[in-house]
């Protein structure tokens, strides 16, 4: 059953929100008195739906049904999330809480993406404080998986869990903070860090463009992966964070940082940074820099996937949530009819699968076919289980025609035949298709080998039983085109 989600406030944030749960199978509600909301969502939404299925390696659900409403007692009927991304003023906030509340459902959770005020400041004029919890996103919502999950006592245990699962299940990362202060956590780092660098523009110490490399060239990167604790932990060598603290412990009383000092905030220092950021970056247009922006986080969080690492952990337990909920099939149950070729693949083609000529680079049709051959080989019995057994298939041919052009984002699906597949070998024909344009094919002999000798040996009982029925399913259906060509044979 498809769940519903209100968005009240449509701006960045809340159009991230809308995306997010968009893109993740649910219906999605709108509220926004602004004119331009449907267009600023649409723009969002547009970026979204290009970078976050680059992301999985799963498929993603269905995408939901947007919608946008006039009154927020429209928008929320029927909401089983309400998401409050109101601009940061305490009193409109309250005023939004309470008109939400006379029309939700009393169950309903209702977060508010506040970067500044405290759960219960916003829970204070309210009918019923336990349904409001903060919880606070990191800009662009539909990537980014930290969310910043604040509660009081006054928010049930059973509300709070519900909260961390429904957020968990959009592939993002609560992080539960049970005791409130002003900003939070993060944005209290990220204060420090601004407020510093206000000082290092207004003294010319350094232009924006400086401190951006500063960032993103160094300890920009370490952060990303390693957070602040863990890189220092790292630095004090075999000693440990000890040894760190012992070593630049002193620095703490240098005069290195005026984070207690604020510039004044005035004409000159705004028309100082907003003339040396438009010198740094004006040339290029807002859209695109949001493009540049996904690309480079979907590729790095893509790599930390590869490492099972930070963010990249998350979305490799996202993936397994939506591989369990999509209809791709784990066993010869979940076939259905064995006569047609057997789905091993769906998911979207990522920026880091592109090549120079902007199309899906030749090494990865081998690896979305050889991804379907893992998961026909799980479909037989060849699960993880049965390879830490001691048996597995190994891949002796291949042979890969390119037929087509696969374009970042789009979504590519491989149908997999059995050809043969009896005593010890596997002959398997993949289709790749995106829609329905055939952009490759692959032909993979595999034979099963024992890992303890590494040398062929017959498979299990049950897989040989699936492998001779998805043969027998199989031989009905008209010859594969290409199957057994040779490199440059003559079409």
């Amino acid at each position: 059953m498809t769940k519903t989600a209100a968005i009240i406030g449509g701006g960045v944030i809340g159009g991230g929100w809308a995306a997010r749960f968009l893109l993740n199978g649910w219906d999605v509600r709108v509220f926004d008195p602004d004119p331009e909301a449907q267009r600023k969502i649409g723009e969002v939404l547009a970026n979204a739906r290009r970078a976050l299925p680059g992301l999985s390696d799963a498929p993603l659900p269905p995408e939901g049904a947007l919608s946008f409403h006039d009154t927020m007692s429209d928008a929320v009927a029927g909401a089983e999330w309400i998401q409050e991304s109101v601009p940061e003023r305490l009193d409109l906030k309250r005023k939004v809480f309470q008109t939400l509340q006379e029309h939700c459902d009393p169950g309903v959770i209702i977060g508010s993406s506040t970067s500044g005020f405290k759960p219960s400041e916003l829970q204070g004029c309210a009918s019923r404080p336990d349904q409001i919890v903060v919880t606070h996103p990191f800009n662009p919502v539909y990537l980014l998986p930290l969310i910043e999950l604040v509660t009081t006592p006054q928010n049930p245990d059973a509300l709070i869990a519900r909260a961390k699962e429904t957020l968990e299940g959009l592939g993002l990362f609560p992080l539960h903070l049970k005791k409130e202060i002003d900003a939070h956590v993060a944005d209290r780092f990220l204060e420090a860090v601004w407020r510093e660098a206000l000082w290092l523009v207004k003294d010319g110490i350094a232009t924006t463009e400086e401190i951006d490399e500063a960032i993103r060239m160094g300890f920009g990167i370490r952060w990303a992966q390693m957070g602040l604790f863990d890189t220092y932990r790292v630095a004090g060598g075999e000693a440990g964070m000890r040894h760190f603290m012992a070593q630049f412990g002193p620095a703490l009383e240098w005069p290195w940082t005026k984070l207690m000092d604020v510039p004044e905030f005035n004409d000159e220092l705004v028309d100082l940074i907003a003339g040396q950021s438009d010198a740094q970056s004006g040339h290029i247009p807002i859209r695109q820099m949001e493009r540049i922006r996904d690309d480079n986080l979907v590729s790095m969080m893509r790599a930390l996937k590869g490492q099972d690492w930070g963010a990249g952990a998350v979305m490799n337990a996202h993936d397994r949530r939506l591989s369990e909920q999509g209809a791709m099939p784990r066993d010869m149950d979940g076939i259905g009819d064995l006569s047609q070729p057997v789905l091993t693949q769906r998911r979207a083609v990522p920026v880091d699968w592109l090549d120079y000529n902007g199309h899906m680079t030749e090494s990865r049709y081998l690896q979305a076919f050889a991804d379907a051959t893992d998961r026909l080989m799980e479909i037989i019995g060849c699960n993880q289980d049965y390879i830490a057994s001691g048996g597995s298939y190994f891949t002796a041919e291949t042979h890969i025609r390119h037929i087509d052009e696969a374009k970042l984002g789009e979504v590519i699906e491989v149908r997999t035949r059995v050809l043969r597949g009896e005593g010890k070998k596997m002959h398997l024909w993949h289709e790749m298709f995106c829609g329905d344009r055939l952009l490759a094919t692959g032909e993979h002999f595999l034979l099963h080998v024992s890992l303890e000798t590494r040398r062929p040996s017959p498979p299990s009982a049950e897989i040989a039983q699936n492998l001779s029925a998805l043969v027998a399913a199989h031989a009905g259906l008209p010859a594969p085109e290409g199957a057994g060509r040779y490199v440059g044979q003559p079409r």
